[in-house]
């Protein structure tokens, strides 16, 4: 495991950010948070404090700004679909020098927008699998005993990084199998959790046979992108979770904030149409979610 520091900007000091910025911070890398003037301002003031049965509680301190303007290794993207393009407003490709751009976004459609702006060789894609939540500025709750992280080869360093934290890291080859493997396991659970405002132990009882049938779905329009999604094993792995499980869509229409249901559906759906697929019940629920959503 290789011992050698990195200069790390965070953007977005959510629940997925907050956590990987005090745990990198704690490791000994230099990190610096972007965001916007008063978030910025109290992490600065406070630190960012993690509550985790896995990490224990503790309190990092951190740097922080409103844009990136200073020399960094790797920025680490982990903001929400909705407010992606915004953010990046924090982040001029000018400033970048060789950093690396790595995005822990769900979906699959942020990683084409973030190589039109910065270069298809900067960005290099990621996923994480972990249930935490921002109690406040600077307070970030991991509730889950997981955090696994997936990262494509080109940024095995910041990989080696994390893993040194204490993260589940796997560094992999198939950019694309990572993506899908991540997609086709959340948006079935993101799409029924938040149509039926339910945790997933009642959504996967009470909807089985449309649970399963949308599995399938996801699976056949992966197969059409050439990567195979094994549609009993994500079954299995959606009846492993605990009956409480929120996701993080489901939580937001709860809180009344922006959905990410073109992340998390449109993507299957622009997907689905342009391999001729049908794909009935992923249409039906992102339709009547964002019917309920405008009107709401």
């Amino acid at each position: 495991m290789a011992t050698h520091r990195m200069r790390f900007a965070v953007l977005g000091p959510g629940g997925v950010g907050g956590l990987l910025a005090a745990l990198l911070a704690r490791a000994g890398d230099d990190v610096i948070v972007l965001a916007g003037d008063q978030t910025a301002r109290a992490i600065a003031a406070g630190g960012l404090t993690v509550e985790s049965g896995r990490f224990g509680t503790f309190t990092a301190r951190v740097r922080t700004a409103g844009q990136l303007d200073d020399h960094v290794d790797a920025v680490l993207v982990t903001v929400k679909a909705t407010q992606l393009e915004q953010a990046l407003e924090r982040v001029a490709p000018t400033v970048l020098g060789d950093a690396v751009i790595v995005p822990f976004l769900n979906g699959l459609d942020h990683v084409d927008l973030l190589r039109r702006r910065y270069g298809p060789d900067r960005v290099v894609p990621a996923t994480i699998r972990v249930e935490t939540t921002k109690v406040g500025v600077g307070l970030i709750r991991h509730t889950s005993p997981f955090v696994a992280v997936d990262i494509g080869a080109a940024a095995a360093n910041v990989g080696e990084r994390l893993a040194a934290t204490g993260i589940d890291v796997r560094v992999r080859d198939d950019e694309l199998a990572m993506l899908w493997e991540k997609f086709a396991v959340l948006a079935p659970m993101a799409l029924l959790t938040t149509h039926d405002r339910a945790p997933a132990g009642e959504v996967r009882t009470s909807r089985r046979r449309e649970m399963e049938a949308l599995v399938r779905e996801f699976a056949a329009v992966a197969a059409a992108e050439g990567v195979t999604i094994d549609a009993s094993r994500t079954i299995r792995f959606i009846d492993s979770v605990p009956e409480t499980m929120e996701t993080s869509m489901q939580r937001d229409r709860a809180a009344g904030r922006p959905l990410e249901l073109d992340a998390l559906g449109g993507a299957l759906l622009r997907r689905a149409a342009r391999a001729s697929i049908d794909v009935p019940v992923a249409t039906k629920l992102v339709r009547e979610i964002g019917a309920a959503s405008t009107s709401s």
